[in-house]
């Protein structure tokens, strides 16, 4: 069975930066590409970016890569989504998905994480 799990999240204040740690099981990780989501109230689910298995190839959603960074961790099953310069805006439930695609988009993904909740305040 394969399960990710995301953690790191909670709540912080704009400007902050905030690191997203996704641990993956029950699969061989250096075999799946991995993908990050976020979802806030009243939008549809947003692609943040991904990283392929093969030479870490990365691909951003258009108004990520200026302050996000996704990274990867063979060794310990781990994707990580770096987040810097937060703003009230990046508030919304992120989510860690992987799949056994060699190319990073923003398309299907077979497997995913529960979620985890990112507040940015004031």
């Amino acid at each position: 069975q394969v399960q990710l799990v995301e953690s790191g999240g909670g709540l912080v204040q704009v400007g902050d930066s905030l690191r997203l740690s996704c641990v993956g099981s029950g699969l061989t990780f250096s075999s799946y590409t991995l993908a990050w989501f976020r979802q806030s109230p009243g939008k549809e689910r947003e692609f943040i970016g991904a990283i392929s298995w093969n030479e870490g190839r990365q691909f951003y959603g258009d108004s990520s890569k200026s302050r996000f960074a996704i990274s990867r961790d063979n060794a310990v099953k781990t994707a990580y989504l770096q987040m810097n310069n937060l703003r009230l805006e990046d508030t919304g439930v992120y989510y860690c998905a992987a799949d056994r695609k060699i190319q990073p988009d923003a398309g299907q993904y077979d497997y995913w994480g529960q979620g985890v909740q990112v507040t940015v305040s004031p």
